[in-house]
């Protein structure tokens, strides 16, 4: 793909350098070129936003849905071609990137849907001739700085409430997936969106997404990424009166695994927890906490059913996992693995770089399991790795497990693997999460649920369905319909 930005309706080259974009199960294939972009294409984007305000924020709500229905038309029509491309680029087989496309879709269908439902309240007023409403306006000019994991479904969970809202967007893909970032965008050309509300800036964080989240036009900065980053974006908003961040960041999360849980359900649950997309999800498991009375069947089932996955080709529909996203990537896990190693835990599956006539192209790894106490200080255990890396952590009491899951920095997905609903209260309520399932995996959000997390997980502005909180601003309406002036709360309207 010949790369480009998309600025005020009109498809533009970089003014400076490009970057490829590569597979990363095949690192020589090159997918595409895009423009490194900086400051000048960021301002221009803000700017394009910024005028087209008005006119889309005026325009009925009901219409700015529809553009939304017709960009939902056009990604169904091409699924299995955006699928494909998602795989080549992300390294996600290609079962998760059909899923990755139909999240996408799903989004703008529950945003369509809700353009002719209540967007305001009205509330009762203490004096009889009064009618008060709480209604939405837009907050203005949203960024979207989106990861590349779900290069497509993030993307459009953060744009499309933030346009039916009424705000305009500029948007900066991931660095690593600006493919799809491009598609998205075109989607939306085809669908007819009016020029300069939505505007594609490529390129990396440094030179392109600083300049976006720093601008003084930006009202709302919609970030997805590591705590690190997010922590920064922030920080940076806290400083403008008129700004606000929501960034959902990462997480250590874990699978509980009880006494009485169904051995079968339990595994499965772990593994898909553990390693689907490879583990580069923020909702991936990388601790199962396991009661000590079911530790040993379900070590061996676990490492049993780990061993035999199919690692590979992502465009193989028998694939269960495929590549690391990049050699950093890659390097950052088979660190991790090195550092439980120094930590002296018990290696129960040990994993690594794969190598051979298919692995030796990408970033293939082998599923990394270990078996540990929570030990105070120990950092694999307490750290985000981003890969197949987990750690089987015993406990003994309901109250051990809950203290276990909870000793980390993160607070984002659970899942308790139980047939007993008192025990998953008790745990629901003594865990720090924002997703939790019981008897299920801990990804697998849908978009009509809040997704969100805690502590360095996230800002506790989530996206999905809450993100209307987020992009839009409350404000109360009150209108006196009786000639005289009657205040709430006995106060005098009398002057003297």
């Amino acid at each position: 793909m010949d790369g480009r930005n998309y600025i005020n309706g009109e498809w533009v080259p970089g003014s400076g350098p490009t970057f490829e974009t590569h597979n990363p199960a095949s690192t020589g294939e090159v997918l595409g070129a895009f423009p490194r972009s900086g400051p000048f294409e960021a301002d221009s984007a803000v700017e394009a936003a910024r005028a087209a305000y008005p006119a889309w924020s005026h325009l009925s709500r009901i219409r700015r849905a529809e553009y939304l229905w017709d960009f939902c038309n056009l990604a169904r029509a091409q699924t299995e071609e955006l699928a494909t491309l998602l795989a080549r680029e992300s390294g996600k087989v290609m079962s998760e990137a059909r899923a990755d496309i139909v999240e996408g879709i799903h989004m703008a269908q529950f945003v369509f849907g809700r353009a002719r439902m209540s967007y305001g309240d009205v509330v009762a007023s203490e004096i009889p001739g009064k009618d008060a409403f709480a209604l939405r306006k837009p907050k203005g000019v949203v960024v979207a700085i989106t990861p590349w994991n779900f290069p497509f479904a993030i993307p459009v969970w953060l744009i499309a409430p933030s346009l039916l809202e009424g705000n305009t967007v500029a948007f900066k893909p991931a660095e690593e997936t600006p493919l799809l970032g491009q598609k998205i965008v075109e989607l939306f050309h085809q669908a007819g969106l009016p020029k300069g509300v939505l505007n594609l800036v490529q390129g990396y964080g440094e030179d392109a997404g600083w300049p976006l989240v720093t601008h003084p036009d930006v009202n709302v900065i919609l970030f997805t990424g590591s705590y690190e980053v997010g922590s920064r974006i922030r920080q940076a908003a806290a400083k403008d009166y008129n700004k606000l961040a929501a960034c959902e960041m990462g997480g250590k999360n874990a699978v509980i695994v009880l006494d009485d849980a169904d051995l079968k359900t339990a595994v499965n649950a772990s593994v898909m927890s553990a390693f689907r997309t490879t583990g580069q999800r923020c909702t991936a498991a990388s601790r199962l906490i396991v009661h000590e009375k079911i530790l040993s069947p379900f070590k061996e089932a676990f490492v049993n059913t780990a061993r035999r996955l199919t690692i590979g080709d992502p465009l193989n529909n028998n694939t269960f996992m495929g590549p690391v996203i990049s050699q950093p990537a890659m390097h950052k896990v088979l660190g991790y693995n090195d550092l439980a190693r120094k930590e002296g835990v018990t290696v129960l599956l040990d994993g690594g770089r794969l190598s051979g006539k298919d692995y030796d192209r990408g970033y293939f790894l082998s599923p990394f399991i270990y078996q540990t106490e929570n030990r105070p200080g120990m950092r694999c255990i307490r750290e985000e790795v981003f890969g197949p890396h987990v750690a089987v952590i015993p406990f003994r009491t309901l109250e051990e497990a809950a203290f276990i899951f909870n000793d980390v920095e993160y607070g984002f997905s659970l899942a308790i693997i139980t047939e007993d609903y008192r025990k998953a209260r008790f745990l629901r309520e003594e865990c720090e999460f924002g997703v939790g399932y019981v008897n299920l995996p801990t990804i697998g959000a849908e978009v009509h649920l809040p997704f969100g997390g805690l502590k360095k997980s996230g800002s506790g502005l989530p996206s999905g369905a809450t993100l209307i909180d987020v992009v839009t601003h409350r404000i109360a309406w009150t209108i006196n319909h009786d000639r005289e002036i009657k205040l709430a709360q006995g106060l005098s309207a009398e002057i003297t």
